[in-house]
């Protein structure tokens, strides 16, 4: 599977309304804390929607919080609903929608009270079958911007501070802190990037959604490197974000430097949907913000910085050109091992008890993920073998596949070349194997 699903929302409404739902600590607390789930280098964390918890992803890349894949057991009720067209990252097509006002919103000690939610409809557009848990929405602006939010990627919290000086006082004697701009109630930073031996100016936006390294738009001074390989990138609102990858000499944040970094160049008619601001050049996404204990600061628009112990890990990417995602549950019969021990029942058993243990088995059902090939890269390893598109992943190095979760498929994928990997798969009711290495295509 690839190395990453990328989410990266453009959202473009057509109308603005502004809404008073902050988010507010609640009582006298000055800080809370929320644990998240970090997969593939994006942050989910839960969030109770008039009372009904869903899971988020948080995103800095977007200014308003949507919401889609609800699961039958859990039902929402939406206030002052009405019917809206959006439009993002994908085709030109707009799909149907809802805009609710005066929701509930709230997790872990600060709540929201008057939330505008957009909520789409197309049930194809599914999250939960790319990241392997279930995925409800995601929420960006209206949770950043009140507070200062630390994202501790080593701890896997989220840590919420009130708004005062004070906090910024300390966060500036552990943390280094870097100018960002607030424009159109999203974050960006202006740094450096080194494209072919050309050291040019890089304003990027900030996007905790997109599980990338950077992402880069070809411009007149900008172009994709002569060595580079054409790649499925993610999926928006309007359909799915195609460009390339490929490696550049030197990415700069402030004094942070990164070698050979590995950046993905959209295709322009993926992002002709997207208001870009002046200067805008692409994205810094999770696979570099890992790296770091991270505080976005809205309101004194700063960036708070601290490496972590992944700061130094290579980069790398899905070498083997499979796109795997879940298509669904299957029933699947395990055998359970029971260890009894035989206990005398009369004085007349005493003599011929020995204490041992007998073995015994039961059999249980148990609801397991299916995984199929949802895309494929061309001339990659496993095209060449010759693995398709809806091939259904039977086997994995001899193992099943169910004993994986996708994020563990997902790390085997981006493996060291020269990695073997065999797979059984279901074609048209035939079962057949095949087997290919690992290469680094760049």
């Amino acid at each position: 599977m690839k190395k990453y699903f990328m989410l990266f929302f453009g959202l473009l409404v057509s109308f603005n309304i502004w809404a008073q739902d902050d988010f507010l600590i609640q009582g006298h607390s000055s800080k809370i804390t929320i644990p998240f789930k970090l997969i593939n280098n994006l942050v989910f964390i839960p969030i109770k929607v008039n009372g009904v918890e869903l899971n988020f992803l948080l995103d800095s890349g977007v200014e308003e919080t949507i919401l889609f894949s609800m699961e039958e057991q859990k039902k929402v009720s939406f206030n002052n609903v009405v019917k809206v067209k959006l439009r993002g990252l994908g085709s030109e097509e707009e799909i149907e929608g809802l805009k609710s006002t005066n929701n509930v919103f709230e997790t872990h000690g600060i709540k929201s009270s008057n939330h505008l939610v957009y909520i789409i409809l197309d049930q194809n557009f599914n999250l939960s079958s790319h990241i392997g848990i279930p995925v409800n929405g995601i929420i960006g602006y209206k949770f950043f911007r009140n507070n200062l939010v630390e994202i501790n990627y080593s701890k896997k919290r989220v840590y919420v501070y009130q708004n005062n000086n004070e906090v910024r006082e300390k966060l500036a004697k552990k943390f280094k802190a870097i100018p960002i701009s607030i424009e159109k109630s999203k974050p960006y930073i202006t740094t450096q990037a080194i494209v072919d031996s050309v050291e040019i100016p890089a304003k990027l936006l900030i996007d905790i959604g997109n599980s990338d390294a950077f992402w880069i738009f070809e411009n007149n001074k900008i172009k994709l490197p002569k060595k580079n390989f054409p790649d499925f990138l993610g999926k928006g609102f309007s359909g799915d974000i195609e460009g390339h990858r490929a490696k550049i000499a030197k990415f700069s944040i402030d004094e942070f430097s990164f070698k050979n970094p590995i950046v993905s160049f959209p295709d322009s008619s993926s992002i002709r949907n997207v208001k870009m601001v002046p200067g805008r050049i692409g994205s810094i996404g999770g696979e570099v913000l890992k790296r770091f204990t991270i505080v976005l600061d809205y309101a004194d628009q700063k960036m708070y910085l601290k490496k972590n112990n992944k700061f130094s890990e290579p980069f790398t990417y899905n070498k083997s050109g499979i796109t795997v995602q879940h298509n669904g549950l299957q029933w699947v019969q395990e055998t359970v091992h029971l260890e009894t021990v035989q206990v005398a029942t009369t004085m007349s058993d005493v003599s011929g008890y020995d204490g041992k243990k007998d073995d015994n088995f039961k059999y249980k059902f148990s609801l397991k993920p299916v995984y199929e090939i949802v895309n494929i890269r061309k001339k990659s390893a496993a095209e060449r073998c010759g693995l398709q598109k809806g091939d259904v992943i039977v086997s994995i190095n001899n193992a099943m596949p169910y004993k994986y979760s996708l994020q563990q498929i997902n790390s085997l994928l981006k493996s060291e070349e020269d990695v073997w990997i065999t797979l059984e798969v279901e074609r048209n009711s035939l079962i057949l194997k095949f087997r290919f290495k690992l290469e680094d295509e760049l």
